[in-house]
């Protein structure tokens, strides 16, 4: 993993032409003018001009050590910001056997199938329901759409075994429904192959502004491609933007609101380059029109849980009918097997449209390597 010094954090301005800033700074003056709501952005092509979150900021803690239907580590997790619930995914314990199978499953094979435990929990993290998914993949990024009072699941789906660990190759849609066990050939999957022949692929849902993003792999290299949800459900697959994916670490989950990509990396105490308190966990910020890496910052918070890998990334909307109010939240697991914990912290300051335009890219000869590299 590398990692950055005191004088590698320090940014440099971008070299613009006076023609291409000029451009900038009066879209930017123009999309200023525009009443800050879901619907008009959702109703604007330049949806991806926004605020962007200040990662550098103290991290306060939403949800600690709480636990999950099963004792693994927690992948990833999504927020239903209008029924106030959390969905996290995890890999399936080993030595379980579920209805239609022949025999207790050991954890190496529900890791190499892609079967997925999902639980429900409030928000304050106490846990409510609970759902298995058998061949979808490893959890890596999942999103939630609510529609009324029911949740859709946006995970992928269709696992291929790679290595020792399945690995989705669709994305599919599915309603919440405790209890319930699904397969990759339930009715309930609606299934949409947004890129031909890409493997890898996960998802992650802008409820704040009505997108979906999505990572995948073509030819060993990863991308994001930005889309409208409602057009996706019509299969109709224009990208707004698509991106490559900077350099980073282990990577632990993406989120995207607004113009800004949100990468997370990182691996549990103990591993190579992760040293309790510091760690290594990263998050990075990524300019969607431009594919620029705009900041990166260390996290520290959680420093005292046990094991501590990052999990996940997540938009958490704190009041839905004003989507100018969210959070970026991000996961640790913490505790040691079988009994592995959720946590989850944020940060929530958000630098206006026009501060973070004259944010300035993050060198290319610094310790970024800006090539894309696989997880």
């Amino acid at each position: 993993m590398k990692s950055f010094t005191g004088t590698m954090n320090q940014v440099i301005r971008r070299s613009f032409n006076r023609k291409h800033l000029l451009k900038i700074v009066i879209g930017a003056a123009l999309l200023s003018l525009l009443p800050l709501s879901s619907s008009t952005i959702q109703a604007e092509r330049d949806v991806l001009k926004s605020k962007m979150f200040v990662l550098s900021d103290p991290a306060s803690e939403w949800i600690h050590e709480k636990a999950l239907q099963d004792g693994t580590v927690m992948q990833s997790f999504a927020f239903d910001n209008v029924n106030q619930h959390i969905y996290v995914v995890q890999l399936m314990a080993g030595g379980q056997q579920l209805p239609g199978e022949n025999a207790v499953v050991s954890g190496a094979n529900r890791d190499a199938n892609g079967d997925l435990a999902l639980t429900q929990l409030d928000m304050q993290g106490n846990k409510l329901g609970y759902m298995y998914l058998k061949g979808f993949g490893h959890g890596v990024q999942i999103g939630v759409e609510t529609v009324g009072e029911t949740a859709y699941l946006w995970t992928e789906t269709d696992s291929v075994k790679e290595g020792s660990s399945g690995w989705g190759t669709q994305i599919g849609r599915f309603p919440f429904e405790n209890g319930k066990i699904l397969s990759t050939e339930s009715p309930e999957i609606e299934k949409y192959r947004l890129v031909e022949g890409a493997d890898r692929t996960t998802v992650n849902i802008d409820a704040a502004n009505g997108l979906l993003t999505l990572r995948y792999r073509v030819n060993g290299v990863f991308r994001f491609g930005v889309y409208e949800l409602e057009e996706i459900k019509k299969n109709q697959y224009t990208p707004l933007a698509d991106v490559l994916q900077p350099a980073v670490g282990t990577f632990q989950g993406f989120a995207s609101y607004g113009g800004y990509l949100y990468l997370l990396e990182g691996s549990s105490y103990g591993s190579a380059g992760s040293v309790a308190p510091i760690g290594n966990t990263y998050i990075t910020a990524v300019d969607l029109n431009t594919g620029d890496v705009i900041d990166k910052q260390l996290i520290t918070a959680g420093d005292t849980l046990s094991f501590r890998e990052p999990e996940g990334l997540s938009i958490h909307l704190t009041d839905s009918r004003h989507p100018e109010n969210a959070q970026l939240s991000f996961g640790f697991a913490s505790n040691f097997t079988p009994n592995r914990l959720a946590n989850i912290y944020y940060v929530d300051r958000l630098l206006p449209p026009e501060a973070a335009l004259n944010m300035p890219a993050l060198r290319t000869d610094s310790a970024i390597d800006m090539e894309a590299i696989t997880d």
